[in-house]
């Protein structure tokens, strides 16, 4: 597999589900990746991505960056609060806003550096309690108090559990984003994404089938 086959795979996927061709975002996942591997997707003219850490992100995005300036680079993992201010510096979109002592972190830096991420929150579907992400019943009022911070996330993201069917997952997830008036929806990796294409997603997130597999060393 590779970029172009992932690609058209998406657009497949969009045309099944009666959806506009390009309506969803392909972010491709470079984190623990060769930078040749991520500069040969970026010359292909690719130019969304998502990383894991912040300090991968600070040692390599800069001067890619600097060549490609209309690069959108996206948070996809664990954000730990006393990285919220480099991850501000960053990032152009955070899907893993989970928790308040977080979302406080985020409110902060936003103001002090007049930046402002997209902000998705990750929601626990699967009410897995080794797993990050508000549950479900708690949405509503994790939602109001973010806005009591002059916070405005875009959009949910889940990871549902694994060995288990997504759909459900990405359905819930979809049905609560319709509920808060949310238009984003993160959900969908290299094994689901055609099914998170059909039910909504507006960013799917694929790693390995794009760069091949990593070799965490």
């Amino acid at each position: 597999m590779g970029l172009d086959d992932i690609k058209g795979r998406l657009r497949a996927a969009e045309r099944d589900a009666g959806r506009e061709a390009g309506s969803v975002t392909l972010i491709a996942v470079s984190k623990v990746q060769p930078n040749d591997r991520v500069e040969s997707v970026l010359d292909a003219g690719h130019r969304v991505f998502g990383e894991n850490y912040v300090q991968e992100t600070q040692a390599k995005w800069p001067d890619w960056r600097a060549r490609f300036p209309d690069v959108s680079v996206h948070m996809i993992g664990p954000l730990q609060s006393n990285k919220a201010k480099p991850a501000v510096a960053l990032f152009d979109a955070i899907h893993t806003l989970d928790r308040m002592s977080l979302a406080r972190k985020l409110a902060q830096q936003i103001d002090e550096q007049g930046r402002s991420p997209e902000l998705f929150v990750q929601v626990n579907t699967g009410d897995e309690p080794q797993k990050a992400g508000i549950l479900v019943d708690e949405l509503p009022t994790f939602l109001s108090s973010c806005a009591g911070l002059g916070l405005r996330p875009q959009g949910l993201m889940c990871i549902p559990p694994e060995g288990h069917d997504p759909r459900p997952h990405f359905r819930l997830l979809r049905d609560l984003a319709a509920d808060h008036g949310l238009p984003g929806l993160s959900m969908g990796m290299s094994a689901d994404f055609e099914i998170a294409v059909a039910e909504g997603a507006t960013h799917v997130r694929v790693g390995s089938a794009i760069f091949g597999a990593r070799d965490y060393g």
